[in-house]
């Protein structure tokens, strides 16, 4: 299990030394604690359904749950958490995706496009949600990630499968298509924004 010690942040040391030691259940609980949030929020991020998410992070858990046994420390802890969850929301999406065949895919939802053309009185902080809803997917889900979930660039690459370098250009086109359709909307002056945020 020397692997497990080189892949794994010291975070997450002790429970990998749980899991070595045979001690499932100690260790599961410490993940879980550790953890759940995150996968949720992840699912959320991904799926954009808090039902589905809530399926999709459950389901993800119980697989980590069976494979724990199976846990090398080729990557670490969170690594492997992440990606056994990013797989159960593309499952979840390709299902949705099928269902949905009408759709275009990427395309957003009707109901994103109807708050994004929301009228001023509903709130700015509304308005701005309402119209990162609406971005291409890969945008969106970093933005949520970065932003929402004020995560830092690293954890958004881990929960994403990605590089530091790909969240990084990610989030500069998500702002600058952002800001392209806040000057589409006439709300790029910084004055439409201070009696929301003052």
């Amino acid at each position: 299990m020397r692997a497990a010690a080189t892949g794994t942040t010291g975070r997450d040391q002790d429970i990998v030394e749980l899991i070595r030691l045979g001690r499932r259940d100690g260790a599961f609980e410490e993940l879980l604690r550790r953890y759940e949030g995150k996968v949720y929020r992840l699912c959320c991020a991904l799926l954009r359904d808090h039902t589905q998410a809530e399926d999709a992070a459950q389901d993800s858990l119980v697989r980590v749950w069976k494979a724990l046994d199976r846990y090398d420390g080729r990557a670490s802890l969170s690594s492997w958490i992440y990606a056994i969850t990013r797989n159960r929301c593309l499952t979840a999406l390709e299902r949705r995706r099928k269902l949905d065949s009408g759709d275009e895919p990427g395309e957003a939802p009707e109901a994103a496009l109807a708050a994004a053309a929301a009228p001023p009185w509903d709130g700015r902080a509304q308005q701005l949600r309402a119209l990162v809803e609406g971005m291409p997917e890969h945008l969106r889900r970093v933005l949520l990630l970065y932003y929402y979930e004020d995560r830092s660039v690293r954890e958004v690459a881990l929960m994403l499968g990605c590089s530091e370098g790909t969240v990084k250009t990610t989030l500069f086109r998500a702002r600058a298509t952002l800001t392209e359709m806040l000057k589409r909307r006439g709300w790029d002056d910084p004055a439409y924004w201070a009696e929301e945020f003052s």
